[in-house]
């Protein structure tokens, strides 16, 4: 089965996969700028990753959904164990969002470009000069009802367990006031590691807890970071 699927994988739904990748680029870019980026930006990307993981026999279980209003504006912040947590979260979190993401994914051929057009946001933590842009496009984004998704461990985990969380994503929910809400994804590790570019088809689980709210006098990070990787932590395997 392993090698039926390593030649099913490479030669039939990779082709199709680079296909549909380049399509919903261009056509994210295109509706991006006739107008309308809102929803450009969101909904040819999310088709497009719910296509993927069919494409590639990975079955998405959602948990909690019933936690989020699809009118309020939330930073919602998970772990990040694989490259399908973001085909996960785009194609079954079903709430518009803008991604907080590594500047460097700016140069990916057509996705770059297609990122920039849909209005999410780079993260350049270079210096103090790129942090402060960062806040500034994030506010632009978020006064208008926006929500952004942010993996605040920077980077894919290399064993599937979390890495230290960055304190970006949290400073940023305290900033603007916003209710953060913790998201468990359980099994896309298993799917993709990050060593290597062969898939294993897998149940990848998307939980979605409570949001957290900012008390009278906003959020203090470094419990709010301790509290949500508590309960991301709290829906995965010991």
């Amino acid at each position: 089965m392993k090698i039926l699927y390593f030649i099913y994988q490479w030669f039939i739904a990779g082709p199709i996969f680079l296909v549909l990748t380049i399509l919903t680029a261009i056509v994210t870019i295109i509706g991006s700028v006739i107008g309308k980026r809102d929803l450009w930006g969101y909904y040819p990307a999310h088709i497009w990753s719910r296509a993927t993981c069919t494409l590639f026999l990975m079955r998405v279980k959602v948990e909690g959904r019933e936690n989020i209003d699809p009118m309020t504006s939330y930073v919602f912040v998970a772990n990040h164990q694989g490259a399908y947590d973001i085909w996960a979260i785009y194609g079954y979190l079903n709430h518009n969002f803008k991604w907080l993401m590594k500047k460097s994914l700016e140069k990916i051929f057509l996705v770059g470009d297609a990122c920039k057009f849909a209005g999410h946001v780079f993260v350049d933590d270079s210096s103090v000069a790129g942090i402060k842009n960062t806040i500034a496009s994030a506010e632009k984004t978020l006064k208008n009802g926006m929500s952004v998704v942010i993996f605040p461990e920077g980077s894919r985990s290399y064993d599937g367990k979390m890495i230290p969380f960055k304190r970006g994503a949290f400073m940023l929910a305290a900033e603007f006031r916003l209710p953060v809400v913790p998201i468990t994804i359980d099994g896309s590790f298993k799917a993709m590691p990050r060593t290597t570019y062969n898939m294993h088809p897998s149940v990848i689980r998307l939980t979605i807890h409570k949001p957290i709210y900012p008390g009278e006098k906003g959020f203090n990070t470094k419990v709010l970071m301790a509290q949500c990787r508590e309960e991301i932590q709290s829906k995965l395997p010991e």
